[in-house]
């Protein structure tokens, strides 16, 4: 472990368990070792293994499952599109939209970028502009920005192999788990490239949805702005 060895040993534990995940060597949906393997690989007591597994678990990273093990969670964060915006089918059935890479290209960090991904302001990054789509309507118009020393193999694949979900192929392409993200809410009016992609009048409101996306080690991976036209959102969320 290469923790600081100021911290307690639980959670020295859970940070080698958190780079396991990030290095991919335990990967999204798979169960990771028993309690008794890692108490021997690592030579502490069950006791401490439990709670830093607790810890992860608390923290929504791993996902205890009675009589089958302790499975590393698969982030869903498209679901929190749901919570805003209607991906339904003419015929109400809900669906994750096709999404269309509209341009990909490598520069120079714009202050706001770099100053959220928490780079260099000479280093430089993928923008990705992304088109979401239902049966060909589009709903969202997204800019993605990426720090390029992270993600570089991006841009060697084919726009036809970004599928519809970016979060699998950070980790498939580049070994980049996005685990946490916080989502901020504005409005604004469409300029007019907005306007066309989104099919709409110039000046039309829109809903900004930005996101900041972390990895385990709270390391910012991607910063990206979603918009879509203010008559389609919706806001849900269950209180318990």
């Amino acid at each position: 472990m290469n923790s600081d060895q100021r911290l307690p040993l639980y959670q020295q534990l859970r940070d080698a368990f958190a780079t396991a995940i990030s290095n991919g060597e335990w990967r999204a949906g798979e169960a990771i070792p028993s309690e008794s393997e890692l108490s021997r690989l690592y030579s502490v007591a069950i006791g401490t293994v439990r709670k830093a597994i607790d810890q992860l678990v608390a923290e929504g990273v791993l996902d205890r499952r009675q009589g089958r093990g302790t499975f590393v969670k698969r982030t869903r964060f498209n679901a929190s599109m749901f919570r805003f915006f209607r991906f339904q089918s003419e015929a109400g059935e809900r669906r994750i939209p096709e999404s269309r890479i509209l341009r990909r290209e490598v520069l120079q960090a714009p202050s706001a970028v770099a100053s959220a991904l928490r780079i260099g302001p000479n280093d430089e990054v993928i923008h990705l502009s992304r088109l979401r789509l239902i049966d060909g309507t589009p709903l969202l118009a997204e800019d993605i920005w990426l720090p390029r020393a992270r993600f570089e193999k991006l841009l060697g694949l084919a726009e036809a192999d970004f599928g519809d979900l970016l979060y699998p192929l950070y980790e498939e392409c580049c070994g980049e788990v996005v685990t946490t993200a916080e989502e901020t809410l504005t409005v604004e009016t469409a300029d007019p490239l907005k306007a066309r992609l989104l099919q709409l009048q110039p000046d039309a409101p829109l809903i900004v949805i930005e996101r900041l996306a972390f990895d385990l080690t709270h390391r910012p991976l991607e910063w990206r702005r979603s918009r879509g036209a203010a008559n389609k959102f919706r806001y849900h969320i269950e209180i318990r």
